[in-house]
């Protein structure tokens, strides 16, 4: 059974009884209020855990001191990246350049919600969702208390599942003020029935600020756990059993789609050149001995080759992508690619090369080995039309619709296809992302890690085919797959992190950005204009023209692509 295809009916299940709850009142009787699906779970317990993180008030404040210019140069960098984004598009319409819509122009992706944002894994994502909300949001707190904010509730977020934390201030004495004070002019304490006492600016930029120092403070210790962990793994090795040949000796002695390859015979495989080699040596009926890796546990499968001992170069069809040329002409995963007109292709860079020479609706002849018998039937598909390219690099070129295995090849006398993947210097490269955050270089990889890559795949952590390849060593060996899991749960902890910190950097309201711009914008003018409500006025309509450009910014970016080349 798919768990997953249960997911929506329980999800809508709870939504309905949420919804009647709410309207019998049950839910303010416990003291929860129902925004959608989303319950706010409220406590009045745990303020004198408040009391005692808030105990050190001077480092909290300059904590949180700390947090202004940092929120600035981050209100700074995120509003000139959407200006430069705007720009670079209005451009492209002049030139008529604009790039094809991608997964980026979903509304969808463009929120931090595990499942609904498609490059965020469902869960190491829920888990880095919470562990950034509750430090967000319990760091506001923690500054109320230093503050003398007094902090009415903290508790849950639920939909259906816990997915995050809160803290509840006074909205009145945090944002209510109707005059400003000075700390000086406020008693410490107050009375049952006097006025309440009104958050300075200074207090109230402090408060706002801690959140977002509080995201980034974390961010920066996920990944540098993340780095220090990552150099306790290694490669397994490069070599990828692609397809197992049906009805033949390593299919009946148990090999399996994306175990890895290490040796044959005691033979090193490095590489799909050293798989074609040693395999065309082996002799009809020989005993053959394949060392293999699955999910980090080392295998050794014993086999006898066929009496065919034929092997084959060419390029395996890993994916087909749905609705392409290649999908309606009938072409399935697993087949190779050995031959397209009257070109041969023996190697990734054969049918690269024909491929750069098509053009859309150029009419071209395949021929794939099949993956299903042992006898390496050629299938011929005939006057494949070739489709619109929809990359903007690419855009004149003719578009198959195939993904492929980098190098590959397959021996039929055993029965297995390979694919070589440059798996240690994919880890080489992760491990180098620290040494250039000196630069912009380092900084921008990190920003687009899970959704760029280093070459626009996007790296989502140690899951699924990628986990394969990789063992941890050392110290850390006796902990297996729990460290992959640590892995993942840093990455998606620092990336989200280090992204809600920027992202409440932006100066609209009601993000903690636009209100820490509003009272820098009110300091200012009240140095020019002095004290008064029309300062007020005047800074307000400022931040509400920012949050209106902004909003109108991220719906340009999401329609102009479908703008300029169709819904």
């Amino acid at each position: 059974m798919n768990y997953t295809d249960l997911l929506l009916p329980l999800f809508l299940f709870y939504w309905f009884t949420v919804m009647v709850l709410d309207r019998r009142g049950t839910l303010a009787k416990y003291n929860i209020t129902a925004y959608g699906p989303i319950l706010m779970i409220r406590t009045t317990k745990g303020q004198e855990f408040l009391d005692r993180l808030s105990v050190h008030k001077r480092f909290w404040r300059i904590f949180a001191d700390i947090g202004l210019p940092t929120m600035l140069i981050g209100m700074l960098i995120m509003f000139l990246l959407i200006l430069f984004i705007d720009y670079s598009l209005i451009t492209s319409f002049q030139t008529q350049t604009v790039p094809e819509p991608t997964k980026l122009n979903e509304p969808r992706n463009f929120f931090l919600i595990p499942g609904l944002n498609e490059y965020i894994p469902l869960y190491w994502g829920a888990i880095a969702l919470m562990v950034t909300l509750m430090v967000h949001e319990f760091s506001h707190a923690i500054l109320c208390k230093v503050e003398g904010i007094k902090v009415k509730s903290m508790g849950l977020l639920v939909a259906l599942v816990p997915i995050g934390g809160f803290a509840e201030p006074d909205d009145e004495q945090l944002m209510g003020k109707k005059e400003e004070r000075t700390e000086k002019d406020l008693p410490e304490n107050k009375t049952e029935g006097t006025p309440k006492k009104l958050a300075t600016r200074i207090q109230r930029i402090r408060v706002l600020t801690a959140g977002v120092m509080a995201n980034f403070v974390t961010a920066i210790f996920a990944f540098v756990l993340f780095f220090m962990l990552l150099g306790s793994i290694s490669t397994v090795g490069d070599v990828m059993v692609t397809t197992v040949v049906n009805g033949s000796p390593a299919e009946l002695a148990g090999v399996r789609q994306n175990m890895i390859l290490t040796e044959i015979n005691d033979i090193k495989i490095n590489n799909a050149s050293d798989f074609l080699s040693y395999t065309n040596t082996i002799a009809p009926g020989s005993n053959v001995k394949l060392a293999l890796v699955e999910n980090g546990v080392p295998k050794e499968i014993y086999l006898a080759a066929t009496g065919k001992n034929f092997t084959r170069a060419g390029v395996i069809v890993s994916g087909v992508i749905k609705g392409s040329a290649a999908e309606a002409a009938g072409i399935k995963e697993g087949m190779i690619i050995v031959r397209i007109d009257d070109t041969e292709v023996k190697e990734l860079n054969d049918f690269i090369n024909f491929m750069n020479y098509t053009k859309e609706g150029q009419k071209i002849d395949m021929f794939l080995l099949s993956n299903s018998s042992l006898d390496a039937t050629t299938e011929v598909f005939k006057a494949i039309e070739l489709r619109k390219n929809p990359s903007s690099i690419n855009a004149d070129k003719g578009f198959l619709g195939v993904s492929y295995s980098p190098q590959s090849a397959v021996s039929y006398s055993i029965g297995i296809g390979i694919g070589q993947f440059e798996a240690k210097a994919y880890l080489g490269m992760l491990k180098k992302i620290p040494s250039l955050m000196t630069g912009i270089a380092g900084w921008i990889i990190i920003f687009g890690l899970p959704i760029y890559g280093f070459a626009g795949e996007g790296f989502p952590g140690f899951s699924g085919m990628l986990m394969n390849f990789y063992e941890p060593t050392g110290w850390v060996a006796v902990f297996g797959i729990l460290v992959f899991w640590a892995l993942n749960i840093l990455l998606w902890v620092g990336w989200m992190n280090f992204y809600a910190g920027l992202f409440n950097c932006l100066p609209a309201v009601p993000l903690d950005g636009g209100h820490v711009f509003r009272d820098v914008m009110t300091s200012f003018l009240t140095k020019i204009f002095g004290d008064g409500e029309k300062v007020e006025r005047i800074s307000n309509s400022i931040v509400l023209v920012f949050a209106i450009l902004i909003l109108l910014s991220f719906v340009f970016v999401t329609i102009a692509p479908y703008a300029a080349h169709g819904f």
